[in-house]
């Protein structure tokens, strides 16, 4: 959605919108291990104040962002909003996945992770009623006839425009942080394992089920995020649309992927998680080479259908991951997160693509190789599964 909205408002290049995409997902990289440093000395309630604390000041920053204008300011504010969900996700995953039993930990991180998507599906209304709706029709061309003080002021409304969900979200937050505080969480004993994180680093190294699932979960998240910052520019060119009404297809992308995390997670009780994960990714790849090669109202539809082959990867590869290092989940369940970062790097590479080849379909082989990735790392999970 930011994506689309800067590309209208500052006339920018598919690779300079991505760098929203570094701001945000590198974030996630940089305070992973912190936040899995500070659950490990306080709590996990501890954890999510602060994730949460975080979040609202990076909200709060979007409102001087706007008065200033600058690019770089809303990245800062991007990044420091980021790195309050990047210490939620470190701190709730582990949570969800000790405070029951070994058995249906998957299913159970599955059925937590499918609501996030609801959250996701109302930014995307919010985003399209508040913000691209907002945006003027004024292509590139005519805003670099513009006067400076005509291009400043339309910009100035537009930025606003940006500005206004992100201050709100923010002061709702404040109101959930004080519910949060108040209210009693379920403790989780910490094994004497967590003390020493040296030797806990040591023993992740060693754990190829873990290793390999940080390389899954790195093309995943870039896989994820590439479609979804570059879906409504592919409807927009392949049905004419412009941001507002192709973001009626993104929303449809999320939606889809909701449903399917209910389903898959029901699912999960009559199939092995591994077995899912690889169907699904492949599924993945032939939808993606449907919208490379095909394009037109098919394409769209086969790019939609990729979101529900999506819905379970990131839970279930971070599950399988986790499975056997239980005794260090928190500073492994760091390491998934840090793997995110891979929304910051293979975007770019995608925009890049896109640029230097003039073709949106053609950068859709890049998230085409990710489920490569993913699909191997299924197959050979089944082969870790009795070590």
């Amino acid at each position: 959605m930011l994506l689309a909205a800067f590309k209208r408002i500052m006339s920018m290049s598919d690779f300079q919108t991505s760098w929203i995409q570094v701001a945000f997902y590198g974030s996630y990289f940089c305070l992973a291990i912190p936040a899995s440093l500070f659950i490990s000395r306080y709590s996990y309630k501890s954890g999510i104040l602060l994730g949460l604390g975080m979040f609202i000041c990076g909200g709060l920053l979007f409102y001087p962002a706007s008065l200033s204008m600058q690019y770089g300011f809303f990245l800062l504010a991007l990044f420091t909003l980021a790195g309050g969900l990047a210490i939620l996700e470190t701190t709730a995953n582990p949570y969800i996945l000790e405070l029951g039993p070994k058995e249906s930990a998957t299913r159970r991180l599955n059925l937590a992770q499918s609501f996030n998507p609801i959250g996701s599906i109302m930014g995307i209304v919010i985003g399209k009623v508040f913000i691209l709706s907002n945006l003027s029709t004024t292509g590139a061309n005519e805003r670099s006839a513009m006067s400076t003080e005509e291009l400043a002021q339309l910009q100035s409304q537009e930025l606003n425009a940006v500005m206004n969900p992100y201050v709100g979200l923010a002061i709702f937050m404040v109101l959930l942080w004080l519910v949060i505080y108040w209210v009693k969480m379920p403790k989780v004993i910490q094994s004497p394992e967590h003390k020493n994180k040296g030797e806990a680093v040591k023993r992740l190294i060693r754990c190829k089920p873990y290793v390999r699932g940080i390389v899954a979960q790195f093309f995943y998240v870039g896989a994820q995020i590439g479609i979804w910052s570059f879906t409504i520019r592919y409807v927009m060119q392949e049905l004419g649309l412009n941001e507002s009404e192709a973001s009626n297809y993104y929303l449809a992308s999320l939606i889809l992927f909701m449903l399917s995390r209910f389903i898959n997670t029901l699912l999960m009780k009559f199939i092995q998680p591994r077995i899912l994960l690889s169907f699904y990714a492949l599924l993945a790849i032939l939808a993606m080479l449907c919208t490379i090669f095909v394009g037109g109202s098919f394409g769209v539809y086969a790019l939609i259908f990729v979101s529900g082959c999506m819905s379970l990867m990131y839970p279930t590869i971070f599950s399988l991951s986790i499975e056997k290092v239980r005794d260090d989940t928190k500073i492994a369940s760091s390491g998934l997160v840090m793997a995110i970062i891979g929304g910051a790097i293979i975007t770019p590479v995608q925009g890049l693509v896109s640029d230097a080849t003039q073709s949106i379909q053609l950068a859709f082989f890049v998230p085409l190789f990710c489920f490569v990735v993913i699909f191997l790392f299924g197959l050979l999970n089944a082969k870790w599964a009795d070590l």
